[in-house]
């Protein structure tokens, strides 16, 4: 028997928010430093949603990964507000979800702080009270399921009743390997591979379709 949707998590760049402009300044910032070119949005839009270490390692090649993600960690702040905003429907639906009873999360690759601190600045805590990024995890980014399980856990709900919505092959992959169905949203905002290939549960024309499936799927 089929488990009713008690839950959904979600992804947050590509997914939730339109976050491109801001990660591409805070990149060009550490490349600059560096004496290496500035790189078009369109560029550093192939790299994001794997986390800040291969986005560095990726961009940045010939230096210290380590010192590009301090450089970045230190700019990231002054820009991430201003260059960061949510995609349409995405608050009225998160809303929406909320005050039917559905348990809502943050799953994402992005550096926890400040996606806990954008979900502050963006008005959406009251929705989303588990955001979870890999430190959360001991490191274990995703593709690997450690954050959607660790969501699931804090959302006292199990994989087989939840959903994960995400943009990216690297969100097919997580989900699948931790037992929970995937939910396309946005598809060809961020990476290089066509994450229709991988066969999720679901893709989605528009973010606000996720208040009529939801709900009727906990209906029946």
């Amino acid at each position: 028997m089929t488990l009713p949707t008690r839950a959904a998590l979600f992804d947050f760049d590509g997914t939730l928010a339109d976050s491109f402009g801001a990660i591409t300044a805070s990149t060009n910032h550490v490349r600059r430093g560096f004496g290496l070119p500035e790189l078009s949005e369109a560029e550093v839009r192939g790299y994001v949603g794997f986390g800040l270490e291969h986005l560095m390692r990726q961009l940045c090649p010939e230096f210290d990964t380590t010192e590009a993600i301090r450089r970045y960690r230190e700019h990231h702040p002054s820009i991430m507000a201003s260059g960061t905003r949510l995609f349409p429907g995405v608050r009225e639906t998160l809303a929406d979800l909320h005050a039917r009873g559905v348990k809502l999360a943050v799953c994402s690759n992005k550096a926890v702080a400040f996606t806990r601190s954008l979900i502050c600045t963006l008005g959406l805590g009251n929705y989303l009270p588990v955001v979870l990024g890999p430190e959360d995890v001991d490191g274990r980014a995703k593709p690997d399921p450690a954050m959607l399980l660790a969501g699931c856990e804090q959302l006292g709900v199990t994989p087989a009743e939840a959903v994960y919505v995400g943009d990216m092959s690297i969100d097919v992959r997580a989900g699948k390997a931790a037992g929970i169905p995937v939910w396309l949203v946005h598809v060809g905002q961020a990476g290089t591979e066509d994450p229709r290939t991988l066969g999720p549960a679901k893709v989605l024309d528009h973010f606000s379709d996720l208040s009529g499936l939801i709900p009727s799927t906990t209906a029946g």
